[in-house]
């Protein structure tokens, strides 16, 4: 056998030492704050807090945010809004519709109206038409009123009717993408100097026959 030097008590405690700086800082140290690149929860599953909006049309069930009703026409657009504003970001939303009504839709950069249920800023849509599906399309809500981008075909080819769908908003400077369970629908530079580039998160649920639409998932990372 090798004549090896035999350990000194002095290198035993110097490991001892150097194991128990590994692992007390892992066990003890409180958890970081949150900086701008992380991605964080904007609805904890539970409550609306950080959100306003009219509790008549919005609830809580099963982990999600509930929009509209399963049994009443709905009068006018309802939005229940972040309490935060937002510039740059990327945004994941779960959502799906259930119900005879077919529209929805999540705001962003987006401030409400005053002394009005209507909001105004970008929308990524949600929702069937007769002829095809505004699934994924990015709508100018109560400023242009119309589609600035959209890819309706292949749009039908990925969502799935009744059931969940992601959306994906990526905001950052004039350009916004939306992503429809990923697959892209929307590149879109904004050439407007005058329009908004910061403000609310806006979740929507259209007037019209009864409809519920459900939010979960609701995830933002500031770019």
């Amino acid at each position: 056998m090798p004549n090896f030097p035999r350990p000194t008590l002095l290198s035993g405690w110097s490991c001892l030492v150097l194991l128990a700086a590994c692992l007390v800082p892992a066990a003890c140290s409180p958890a970081a704050d949150t900086s701008p690149g992380d991605e964080v929860p904007l609805f904890d599953g539970q409550t609306l807090d950080g959100w306003n909006g009219d509790t008549q049309w919005f609830r809580v069930q099963d982990g999600a945010i509930v929009a509209g009703s399963a049994t009443e026409k709905i009068p006018a657009n309802q939005f229940l809004c972040t309490d935060k504003t937002y510039r740059d970001f990327e945004l994941t939303v779960d959502a799906k519709l259930v119900g005879q009504g077919n529209n929805a839709g999540v705001q962003f950069r987006t401030k409400r109206i005053p002394n009005d249920t209507e909001v105004i800023g970008y929308q990524a849509d949600i929702g069937f038409m007769p002829n095809g599906t505004c699934w994924g399309a990015l709508y100018d809500e109560s400023r242009r009123r119309k589609f600035l981008a959209e890819s309706p075909e292949l749009a039908m080819k990925t969502v799935k009717r009744g059931q969940w769908n992601t959306l994906k908003i990526i905001a950052r400077g004039d350009r916004i993408q939306i992503f429809l369970n990923g697959v892209q629908t929307v590149d879109y530079t904004e050439q407007d100097p005058e329009i908004e580039r910061e403000g609310v998160i806006g979740l929507q649920v259209h007037s019209g026959p009864p409809l519920e639409v459900y939010y979960r998932n609701v995830r933002l990372k500031e770019l």
